[in-house]
């Protein structure tokens, strides 16, 4: 039976052909794409090779679909704070720089902030993980079960810093100390990641970006199940925003009449903290990015049901009405996102060029509230609903099509 919108895509996205990507993602054999392994090497070639296939042209200014660069990843962090003479306890104290050896008094020239109780404490902390600042984050004691989960977690997977990035270091305390004295040594390894990406050149207005992305990290090889099974598949996270992003290259690649730029991008690092997409938009001149579409767990089925998806931010710009004036004559229907105390908007890939006014909005369908194999070994291409996946993506490209065209320019995000 032909799809609601099959009939009305030339040339068409297929069931089968999404199958075919998002298993290759999700198989064993890319080990859970975790970065700095060679699992997330090979999910990088097959998603070049798809690029390649798709008639993508390099970004200016590089040889393939490649965008490398350097972190400094930590091997050890030991630390050793007092506050107004009292020693911390090292669970209290979580320290992000790419320095080897630190020494921080009240008398250095650090911006120090408080997070009182009652705050918005996931926003408070994302806004100063990403900072480019020397900054010092007082959290208020009564985040203590939260500052615990997050130390623990960064701990654990020794997360990678840019050189030269900031400082930022996190401290439990019911004040902001009159004196405090932070010491802290690491053993850094410098490491390489890749982000891939490729373009279609507009022809009348090709100065003019229109970006789809999506994160194909995801969390590698952990502990066995009762069943055995030790891999991170990531299938729903974010292999299938992956693929939609390699369909659509293909998609938009045989219509071939795209007046902007359109810019296909893979990130990487997303899962240890938008560094991928950190490191792209910093290259990119936020003033000639039209719009942009980043795909985030689309293969299960939303909170509405089948043929409907949401996006994140959706009161911040007028793209979502865009979208959905495109998809008019269709039974498909984006909605605001449904999550707002989980500030979505802020907590993936589009955050970066979001900040700096772009209309950069995440779509997907993960019900965060209950999407059982999130983060989890169950996270397999089995779990996921192909034919409904595969509407939503044809869905993201025809409600792209007046934007890619040129005749809708969504209004600015107010900058962060």
């Amino acid at each position: 039976m032909t799809s609601f919108l099959q009939a009305q895509v030339a040339p068409a996205i297929s069931e089968s052909e999404v199958s075919r990507i998002e298993k290759t993602l999700s198989a064993d054999n890319m080990q859970g794409r975790q970065v700095f392994t060679p699992g997330i090497e090979t999910a990088a070639a097959f998603i070049a090779k798809e690029f390649s296939e798709a008639g993508l042209k390099p970004i200016p200014g590089s040889k393939d679909f490649s965008q490398h660069f350097n972190m400094y990843q930590p091997q050890t962090t030991d630390v050793v704070a007092s506050i107004d003479g009292i020693s911390m306890e090292a669970g209290k104290v979580v320290v992000f720089s790419a320095d080897t050896l630190l020494t921080i008094t009240a008398g250095s020239h650090y911006k120090t902030v408080f997070v009182k109780k009652g705050d918005d404490y996931r926003a408070a902390f994302f806004k100063y993980f990403e900072s480019d600042e020397n900054v010092i984050i007082f959290l208020d004691t009564s985040f203590a079960r939260s500052f615990t989960a997050l130390a623990n977690y960064f701990r654990n997977n020794h997360t990678p810093q840019f050189e030269n990035c900031g400082n930022r270091i996190f401290i439990l305390s019911p004040v902001i100390p009159t004196q405090y004295d932070i010491q802290v040594r690491q053993i850094l390894v410098k490491k390489s990641l890749t982000n891939l990406a490729g373009i279609l050149p507009g022809k009348s207005k090709s100065t003019e970006m229109v970006i789809f992305s999506a994160h194909y990290d995801h969390l590698g090889i952990g502990k066995p199940n009762e069943s055995g099974d030790s891999i991170y598949n990531g299938a729903n996270d974010d292999a299938s925003g992956t693929t939609a992003v390699i369909t659509l290259a293909k998609y938009f690649g045989k219509k071939n009449n795209n007046e902007r730029t359109i810019v296909f991008v893979a990130f990487t690092a997303e899962e240890v903290g938008e560094f991928g997409s950190a490191f792209f938009s910093k290259k990119m001149n936020s003033d000639q990015v039209v719009a942009m579409f980043n795909i985030e767990m689309i293969g299960t089925e939303s909170k509405w049901g089948k043929n409907s998806a949401y996006i994140t931010g959706y009161d911040k710009s007028d793209m979502g009405t865009i979208l959905q004036k495109n998809l008019v004559n269709t039974p498909f229907k984006f909605y605001p996102d449904p999550y707002p105390q989980e500030n979505l908007f802020l907590r993936s890939d589009n955050a970066q060029l979001a900040k700096l006014g772009v209309p950069a909005h995440t779509i997907s369908t993960s019900k965060m509230d209950s999407e059982k194999f999130y983060h989890q070994l169950g996270d397999e291409i089995g779990t996921l609903d192909m034919i409904n996946m595969t509407e939503i993506i044809r869905s993201i490209g025809i409600s792209a099509g007046s934007i890619i065209s040129g005749r809708d320019t969504p209004t600015r995000v107010v900058p962060y």
